[in-house]
């Protein structure tokens, strides 16, 4: 028996999600000496990140529906497979409509990873741990990312190539499915649980939803999640935030060349807007959790993150006029610091309003709503980034977070008794 397995059932998630991550990065920290070697346009680039998106926008749903209908083990095993057989055959591209079919492979396979991490999370933490576990795993975006830069740099500089960067990086899930496959299992018919772990969740899992912890469920049919507006506050928490984050992650390095920056000489500062997210990761979900150790309400303490994280992405304003590196570098890191904080507290929505048998399908909802705005924001910014420059891209996505923390107000509230067997009050 293992004391707390519950956290090595979140490093594991933690572990996915920076190779998620990482592969995913892979082409946006290559995309200077790619667009150099291809002669990319902006316009061009963003038709590549605009491929993933699509992909990764409709397989949300679809993914969240199979791993609520296959468990987190077999759906989280099927994805990494999948994005990482892809991510290593990107080293075999050779021109624009090679990256973008692989790019396209590629969010299909990556598009599971949210919609089962958070299912598992409401499997295996009761729900004042939530915010903690969300957060754990969440930051692995930022970790990832944060990673990427020095790697890839580094095994192009190596290689001589950056075809090496994408096959090396692509294997890395495949020594992760070594682990997952001989350490998860659901937790009541995991064979190394404690009982006092066990009747833990059970008693947390009875106390939110009356239902036992082995209970099997049908999910909830589709059209009634979407005639719920908690599903639609979800679907808006994440629409209007994550597509921030990703104009980040795609974009930095192309908008630092753009200032006259090299990446090379970058690599001390780059990270930093990242680490600031993960940071930002756990500050929400703790300072989340302890308001709900306090007595403070679950929807309370969310809701309240989520307004002051969003508050906080303005800070990415002043970068717009900014040429000085550190100071640039400064508003990109309080930005994402907050936007990390507001996008914990959404990641978690699904997980308190919703029984386990739907977590997944709401979480991929809300990845849909993400890959959508997304999409959008990508095509917008290639044109703008081209025909003007990226001040108008950051002083835009510096308020749009607001809208989302407005519309979660408006829309997560008190279920009524018609809607009592579908969502938890919170």
């Amino acid at each position: 028996m293992r004391r707390h397995l519950r956290w090595y059932i979140g490093a594991l998630l933690l572990g996915s999600t920076i190779i998620n991550y990482i592969d995913r990065q892979a082409l946006s920290v290559l995309a200077p000496i790619l667009k150099t070697e291809h002669q990319w346009t902006n316009q061009d680039f963003a038709f590549i990140v605009i491929a993933f998106r699509v992909a990764y926008a409709l397989m949300q749903v679809v993914s969240g529906r199979l791993v609520d209908r296959l468990g987190s083990r077999t759906g989280l095993t099927l994805s990494v497979v999948w994005y990482s057989t892809v991510a290593m055959a990107t080293s075999l591209a050779s021109g624009l409509w090679a990256f973008a079919g692989l790019r396209f492979l590629l969010g299909m396979g990556e598009a599971a990873n949210w919609p089962a991490a958070t299912k598992t999370v409401a499997e295996w933490f009761p729900r004042r741990e939530r915010g903690w576990a969300v957060a754990l795993f969440d930051s692995g975006s930022s970790v990832g990312a944060a990673i990427s830069p020095a790697l890839i740099l580094w095994l192009h500089h190596r290689f001589g190539s950056w075809r090496p960067a994408f096959l090396i990086t692509g294997a890395l899930g495949f020594l992760w499915l070594l682990l997952w496959r001989t350490t998860y299992y659901p937790p009541e018919q995991h064979p190394r649980i404690s009982d006092e772990e066990r009747a833990m969740l059970a008693a947390d899992r009875a106390a939110e939803s009356a239902s036992t912890l082995g209970e099997e469920q049908t999910p909830t049919p589709l059209p009634r999640l979407l005639g719920l507006p908690q599903t639609w506050g979800c679907v808006a928490a994440r629409g209007l935030t994550d597509p921030v984050w990703f104009m980040i992650t795609d974009w930095f390095a192309v908008f630092l060349v753009t200032r006259g920056f090299r990446l090379e000489e970058t690599l001390a500062g780059f990270w930093v807007p990242f680490m600031a997210s993960d940071l930002g990761n756990f500050v929400g979900g703790g300072v989340s959790s302890a308001l709900i150790a306090r007595g403070w309400p679950v929807g309370r303490a969310r809701k309240t993150l989520l307004v002051l994280g969003s508050l906080g992405v303005v800070a990415l304003a002043p970068a717009a006029f900014l040429n000085n590196f550190v100071a640039l570098i400064a508003c990109f890191a309080t930005a994402t610091f907050c936007y990390a904080v507001a996008s914990t507290m959404a990641l978690s929505l699904p997980a308190d309003l919703y029984r386990p048998r739907d977590v997944a399908t709401v979480s991929g909802m809300g990845g849909t709503g993400a890959g959508v705005g997304t999409i959008l924001s990508t095509f917008v910014i290639g044109i703008v980034a081209d025909r003007f420059s990226f001040g108008p891209i950051l002083m835009v996505a510096s308020v749009v977070p607001l809208g989302a923390a407005l519309l979660v107000l408006m829309l997560v509230r008190t279920p009524t008794p018609a809607q009592a067997d579908v969502v938890n009050a919170i």
